[in-house]
């Protein structure tokens, strides 16, 4: 028995892709299994045409062959169906907020599907175990229940080892057992107060967004989009998240979302990239 209370289903999910990079890689195998409020729990479960060759890299790791996909339909074949089934979730899962979700979000994006990702709590099982513990998944099952995860990197076997280490971190965790899940997104959530983003590349600062990395760092977004076009067209080219984009995207048109009133030049961090 899942033993968080929950307002409204939590979708738990795992991706399994061509590989790591959000932007270029796609979706092979999707698990997700929607806990419900009543605990009763539905499965989607598919495996996806990527329509690009897998490589055997990364078929090393979760076994999927390109003739295993050959025949299965493509995500946007199931884009809305699956939209559908996600319809009024909060998300959770192992690596989820750093990986899973970018990718899916992407993936709806391709389809021409906005997949709102604002108005969700994101639950990371990871996040709660590396503040605890820091491991990975197959470790944590061990850690937390006691368990070999023989099946690592098939999509069902990690939602489901991803669920009995949640179950297990909050009977462990005296702090966590009055959480709910929007304390529980807080708990996993990295993003500060003054990012503009969901990864901090874009931050708030004197009421202008600023860049937040590397050589632009601290330059504002509304002086780059009138003198120097060039790297907002190299950001939108290059692998940067989705929503980073978005604001790009809508900035050029001039189109400037509100700061948020917590935001402090104080609350910041920097993100160093190569």
């Amino acid at each position: 028995m899942f033993k968080w209370t929950l307002t409204k289903p939590l979708a738990v999910f795992d991706i399994e892709a061509t590989g790591l990079n959000v932007r270029t890689d796609r979706i092979v195998q999707l698990c997700v299994i929607k806990i419900m409020p009543d605990q009763s729990r539905i499965t989607y479960e598919t495996l996806i045409n990527p329509e690009r060759p897998i490589p055997p890299e990364t078929t090393k790791i979760h076994g999927i062959k390109d003739e295993d996909v050959a025949n299965c339909k493509t995500f946007k074949d199931i884009a809305n169906d699956l939209d559908a089934f996600l319809k009024d979730c909060d998300l959770g899962g192992f690596n989820v907020a750093r990986f899973d979700v970018p990718m899916l979000t992407e993936e709806f994006f391709q389809a021409g599907i906005k997949f709102d990702i604002d108005n969700r709590n994101i639950v990371d099982a990871q996040r709660i175990y590396h503040k605890k513990v820091p491991r990975d998944l197959e470790a944590a099952l061990a850690y937390y229940c006691g368990e070999m995860h023989i099946d690592a990197h098939d999509a069902k076997s990690d939602v489901l080892a991803t669920i009995r280490v949640m179950e297990s971190q909050i009977e462990k965790y005296s702090d966590l057992h009055d959480m709910t899940i929007s304390d529980l997104a807080d708990y996993c959530s990295v993003r500060k107060a003054d990012w503009a983003d969901r990864t901090g590349r874009l931050k708030w600062e004197k009421g202008e967004i600023v860049i937040n990395f590397g050589k632009k760092q601290g330059v504002s977004l509304r002086d780059l989009i009138n003198n120097e076009k060039s790297f907002i067209k190299w950001m939108l080219n290059s692998d940067f998240p989705r929503d980073t984009k978005e604001i790009l995207e809508k900035a050029i048109e001039g189109n400037w979302p509100n700061p948020p009133q917590q935001a402090t030049q104080a609350a910041g961090a920097t993100i160093q990239t190569d």
